[in-house]
């Protein structure tokens, strides 16, 4: 009973969880961005950025913030997706894209951060969110970069670790058929 008691003591925080960050200035580039500024809805696409370590040390923890600038004054920013003003829901944020998939092995416990890791002196990290347009409209998608998650571990001054996209998505879905062999042609009368 001694011993559980112990282990539970022991694994109640009595530690910070950004205590093994290192505390530093780092460089890094985002080598390329793309997210086509033209959707329409119930069209997959994908969202990319491509970074890399130009400093001598690794990242401790390459994390991405992705935010849909909010539609409405003091309506917080959401990824992917807008705050609705209805006050009966629970969860006012409605979805503009659905994530079909996230960065391979960036998932986290914040809603609108990814973290991928580790990122070795002079490594490339291609980082991509497969995406359905689900509301038309016109959106900001804003993003930035940073090489730790909680703040101890920053961009070296004068980097451009953010960024942003304009994206159109029309309310007429791409064009699509069943071919002869049963299969989904997209784009195509």
């Amino acid at each position: 009973m001694f011993c559980a008691v112990a282990l539970i003591v022991a694994g109640c925080g009595n530690s910070r969880q950004d205590a093994n960050e290192p505390e530093g200035e780092y460089t890094f580039s985002v080598e390329r961005a793309s997210f086509p500024p033209r959707q329409s809805i119930a069209q997959p696409t994908t969202m990319r950025l491509t970074v890399r370590n130009t400093d001598d040390r690794e990242l401790p923890n390459l994390a991405v913030t992705v935010e849909t600038e909010p539609g409405e004054d003091g309506a917080a920013p959401t990824a992917f997706g807008m705050a609705g003003s209805d006050t009966r829901l629970a969860d006012p944020n409605r979805p503009v894209w659905i994530v079909d998939r996230d960065p391979e092995g960036g998932e986290s416990a914040y809603t609108n951060t990814w973290v991928m890791g580790r990122t070795f002196a002079g490594e490339t990290k291609e980082i991509e969110w497969r995406l359905t347009a689900v509301r038309p409209g016109s959106y900001t998608i804003n993003y930035r970069v940073a090489p730790g998650l909680y703040g101890k571990a920053v961009a070296a001054n004068g980097q451009d670790t953010a960024g942003s996209f304009d994206v159109t998505i029309s309310d007429e879905p791409v064009p699509a058929r069943v071919n002869a062999k049963g299969e989904v042609v997209r784009g195509e009368p």
